[in-house]
């Protein structure tokens, strides 16, 4: 079919009718439900199926507010206070407006936390990770980055907006990531990138081998910790804290949007190198920085995070005991080392009739995952449990996805 040529408002309207309805006809159309959250209450909520309906309680299975941080009530005492104290914005770039006080402890919070001299903040880890990786590749001369095959669209857009020469290794595979930097001249920078915690399947990084294949070959370390910061580690710090292996990283990213219950996204690495990307990442340098009310939430939040053990304990055990009960129904769960768990659909459709019939018909929300965000042909739903989601709960909800399995006629378990 030949692109039309727009030569007029309304042949730009026709092309995008036309790119909408072809997403619609693919079954990848995002619909987003009108929820709202209940503090103190979650995972409950509320959704309004049309703007005048009455409301409907929900179960929320999707959230990436992993532990219930975004209902902590020291979280959110924290924002009440520096309401009263600061009001509301920042008042600008940091450049204009200056580092208001909480953000400049906050990042204090975030470096220690680490382990690392300094951190930086933005306003969400996709602008943390475009942000950093594009000046990082592009202000280094001759640089070269090797980005795992899994690395999420934001690390792609920062390495692509780097316009440096990259190479793509398969997936957590090592072998191939050593044969790559072997090809590579000795002489040139290298960046890895990689994250811990991969969302969509849950398998987690290979990172000592990875960090040993970096080391060999003379190459940055730059890992996306964003769905494992709070979970993981003696004081929640990640994958690589668990691990041992923070001060072999150069750069660890994270975010406050996910177990912090927040939002927003950071860095964290040696006082040159933060010095650097704050100086020459026009993804920083433009941008209205986090207002006081978040760097003082996270700040809260961070506190409880750290001390948290209890919490990031029942988190693993539900999810493991929701994998197990999805096993047991014969329900095609994704097997995973992590707290995420796909459970596979195979077709856009089927995925988007499947989440709008649980939505409906029992109240659970989970949302659809398409392409482009996984590969066509493994769209799933991604349920995400928390400490929150009880017995009771994840009974419901292995009893409706059987049902809603059995009417749309698809695939079990082999």
């Amino acid at each position: 079919m030949p692109k039309p040529t727009p030569t007029s408002a309304g042949d730009y309207t026709a092309i995008f009718a036309a790119r909408l309805d072809a997403l619609k006809t693919e079954g990848r159309y995002r619909v987003f439900a009108d929820i709202e959250r209940l503090a103190g209450q979650f995972p409950r909520a509320l959704y309004r199926p049309a703007p005048d309906a009455a409301p409907v309680d929900v179960t929320v299975w999707c959230s990436n507010d992993y532990l219930g941080q975004g209902q902590d009530a020291s979280v959110m005492a924290a924002m009440q206070d520096i309401i009263a104290r600061t009001g509301t914005g920042a008042g600008g770039t940091r450049n204009i407006s200056g580092n208001s006080h909480e953000l400049v402890e906050l990042e204090r919070d975030l470096a220690a936390w680490h382990e690392k001299e300094a951190a930086l903040t933005f306003t969400s880890g996709f602008v943390a990770n475009e942000a950093a990786l594009s000046v990082l590749a592009k202000q280094l001369p001759d640089c070269i980055v090797f980005s795992d095959a899994a690395n999420h669209a934001s690390m792609i857009a920062g390495i692509r907006n780097s316009r440096a020469e990259y190479h793509v290794f398969r997936h957590n595979d090592v072998a191939h990531l050593r044969e790559l930097l072997a090809a590579a001249p000795a002489d040139r920078p290298k960046l890895v990138a990689f994250e811990s915690v991969y969302s969509m399947d849950g398998d987690i990084a290979p990172i000592a081998a990875i960090c040993d294949a970096a080391a060999d070959f003379g190459a940055l370390t730059y890992l996306d910790e964003v769905h494992a910061v709070g979970l993981y580690g003696p004081t929640g710090a990640g994958i690589a804290e668990r691990e041992g292996l923070s001060h072999r990283l150069d750069v660890i990213q994270g975010t406050l949007g996910k177990a912090f219950g927040l939002m927003g996204g950071y860095i964290a690495g040696s006082n040159l190198l933060v010095d650097f990307v704050r100086s020459f990442a026009p993804g920083f340098i433009f941008t209205t920085a986090l207002p006081p009310v978040i760097a003082a939430g996270a700040r809260a939040s961070l506190k409880s995070l750290i001390a948290a053990t209890e919490l990031r304990r029942r988190h693993q055990a539900n999810a493991a005991r929701l994998k197990e009960l999805m096993a047991e129904a014969g329900l095609p769960v994704l097997a995973s080392e992590s707290h995420i768990v796909p459970l596979m659909v195979g077709n856009a459709e089927a995925c988007r009739e499947a989440a709008k019939r649980l939505l409906e018909r029992h109240k659970i929300y989970v949302q659809p995952i398409n392409f482009p965000t996984v590969p066509r042909g493994t769209e799933r739903l991604r349920f995400t449990p928390t400490p929150y989601h009880d017995e009771a709960l994840m009974q419901a909800l292995v009893t409706a996805l059987r049902e809603v399995w059995r009417e749309l006629f698809l695939p079990l378990a082999a």
